[in-house]
């Protein structure tokens, strides 16, 4: 059954290699929980403490405006396939702009993906596995291409003034931090 971890071992680190998609939940004490589900291939473990993912521009922007409030993340990984397990990895996340040294060093880890908005870092103090016996199996296809058509139709100004308007302030009207 479940096993609490102090770090990001090897095996997890395959499990997570592995999975086509993952969940990030954030939260301050007075908004609502954000619970997104994250796919395309733009999550990296970077060593057993520190994970980072490429954020994709999107219909909201809470993930940035609860880390900026508060710093906390859990990100889950299920198995749909395989064995049936579940990962979640619980840290300390911050947002990376793509423009800075460390934001090209991180972008560099992942490349460059139409729509990209910037990166979330986080550092995980602790891993915890569950079973998954009563998650239902499904066969992965592929990835969708939607967001990317659509980022790509919008382009670079259209975008910026697509985040200005949407992703500026959370649902809760906390500040994103979101730049040009």
């Amino acid at each position: 059954m479940g096993k609490l971890y102090t770090e990001i071992t090897p095996e997890l680190q395959t499990f997570i290699a592995q999975q086509q998609m993952f969940f990030t939940a954030t939260a301050v004490a007075d908004s609502r929980i954000n619970l997104s589900p994250k796919g395309i291939d733009t999550f990296r473990c970077l060593d057993k403490h520190t994970v980072c993912y490429l954020d994709l521009t999107g219909s909201g922007n809470e993930t940035a405006a609860h880390l900026a409030a508060d710093g906390r993340i859990t990100i889950m990984f299920c198995a749909f396939a395989g064995k049936p397990w579940i990962l979640r990895l619980y840290g300390r996340g911050e947002v990376i702009q793509l423009d800075t040294p460390r934001g090209g060093e991180l972008h560099a880890l992942i490349g460059s993906i139409p729509g990209e908005r910037h990166i979330i870092l986080a550092t995980i103090d602790s891993a915890q596995t569950s079973c998954g016996m009563a998650v239902p199996r499904y066969e992965f296809q592929q990835q969708r291409e939607e967001l990317i058509i659509w980022a790509r139709k919008k382009g670079d100004d259209g975008l910026n003034e697509y985040r200005r308007e949407k992703n500026s302030v959370s649902i809760d009207g906390l500040p994103t931090g979101l730049r040009d």
